[in-house]
């Protein structure tokens, strides 16, 4: 017997959900879209950067499409200067304070401040009448003296006459003979104290011991001035020719003991910024010791200083000219780049690519590098541009903007770098 349907059993809504729910498809869904878009992201950014590196020169690692423009030069072979820097300081070739050597009134200052004076010239006058009076009195002392002596030597006579026929003693004769001899030494004395006030008096006029130049006088006319004043009258400075004191590294001293044998080295005393010649020399000495507290030794050059451009006190740079290298390897001092393993440059290949060579560099001076090793003659290499260079970059040669070739004039006399420390052989 069958039972009777029930009403709920026709009510859809009463009867349990027989298919899955969907609310967590949907979530799955869009997080599977989120990742997809950021894959698309980060796929456009990376496809973007890439091709901006390209277009700047990053692909010439590869031998990419993108030449890098840059500047390029040969390298040269020249006789290039080998030189000793150092700084210096201007001496007079002879200085001398001239003080008085007697004591008296300064009567009269006989040059003018600033004056070039010959040796031998007056400078000035000590009031010599005590002088003069002292060497009369010496003079009259020995006339007085000469007149006993001439008597003296008259009675000798008369003394040996009688000596001769028994009429004197040989006692008494003997002291007359004593009283000549006595009086020809005070003649004696009295001649030195002539020389002696002769030599005062000339003292009284004060003489230019050097050719120089005076400077700012230190005692004013009227003045009583003394032999032991320690100030003086003035101060002379001897400027033609003139002197450089200056000091150099103790390490070269080997250079200059291997061409010790060489007849001079010249010597240039620039500016302190380096861009004026103001006088060239020759060495004179070099000192006998080493400082042992700076590691430096002093070394003198002289100048002519005919035009007047060095002057005492003061301070110069210095350029010991060492030797000439002849023939040396030369490029512009900007080729020269320096990286952790030292010092490099980038050399263009026949290909139009370019290889880090390392370079040995004896010097850096007056804008252009002198190689020991690394380059050969006429070889290119970049001159400017390197900033986008890597081992192996495509380039293109561009015309230089500036001072970048080996024949662009640089700075006379710029300061000379030396990347090993040392000067160059």
């Amino acid at each position: 017997m069958t039972e009777p349907v029930k009403p709920e059993s026709l009510n859809p809504r009463s009867q349990p959900d027989s298919k899955p729910k969907s609310g967590g498809l949907k979530w799955l869904l869009i997080i599977g879209g989120i990742i997809v878009l950021a894959a698309l992201i980060w796929y456009a950014r990376h496809r973007a950067a890439a091709a901006s590196d390209a277009s700047s020169g990053g692909g010439g690692r590869s031998g990419g499409n993108f030449p890098v423009p840059v500047v390029t030069g040969k390298v040269m072979q020249k006789d290039v200067p080998i030189y000793l820097d150092g700084l210096g300081t201007v001496q007079a070739f002879n200085t001398v304070t001239v003080h008085t050597r007697v004591d008296g009134e300064l009567v009269k200052v006989a040059f003018t401040e600033g004056q070039d004076v010959k040796t031998g010239d007056v400078l000035a006058q000590i009031d010599p009448a005590p002088y003069k009076a002292a060497l009369d009195q010496a003079v009259a002392k020995k006339a007085q003296d000469e007149a006993q002596q001439a008597n003296a030597k008259v009675d000798l006579k008369r003394y040996a006459d009688l000596l001769a026929s028994d009429g004197t003693t040989q006692q008494t004769y003997d002291t007359q003979k004593a009283l000549v001899d006595q009086l020809g030494a005070s003649v004696k004395a009295d001649q030195a104290a002539i020389d002696s006030a002769q030599v005062n008096l000339d003292y009284a006029t004060i003489h230019s011991p050097i050719d120089g130049r005076t400077g700012i006088r230190l005692v004013d006319q009227g003045n009583i001035v003394h032999a032991s004043d320690a100030g003086g009258l003035v101060v002379l400075a001897q400027l033609k020719p003139i002197s450089v004191i200056f000091t150099l590294p103790e390490t070269v001293m080997t250079k200059l003991h291997m061409r010790q044998n060489q007849p001079s080295f010249t010597v240039i005393a620039l500016t302190r910024d380096n861009t004026n010649v103001l006088a060239t020399g020759e060495l004179a000495v070099i000192d006998n010791q080493i400082d042992s507290t700076t590691g430096t030794i002093k070394i003198k050059a002289n100048f002519a200083n005919e035009n007047l451009r060095l002057w005492p006190g003061e301070f110069v740079n210095t350029r010991l000219l060492l030797s000439t290298r002849t023939n040396g390897l030369v490029v512009p001092a900007s080729v020269v780049q320096r990286g952790p393993e030292g010092s490099y440059a980038f050399v263009v290949q026949d290909d139009q690519t370019v290889k880090m060579r390392p370079l040995k560099v004896a010097q850096i001076d007056n804008g252009l590098a002198l190689i020991d090793d690394g380059l050969k003659p006429d070889e290119v290499v970049v001159v400017d541009g390197q900033y986008k260079l890597q081992d192996g970059s495509h380039i293109k040669a561009a015309e230089p903007t500036g001072s970048g070739s080996t024949n662009a004039p640089a700075k006379a006399h710029q300061h000379k770098q030396s990347p090993s420390g040392q000067p160059p052989t």
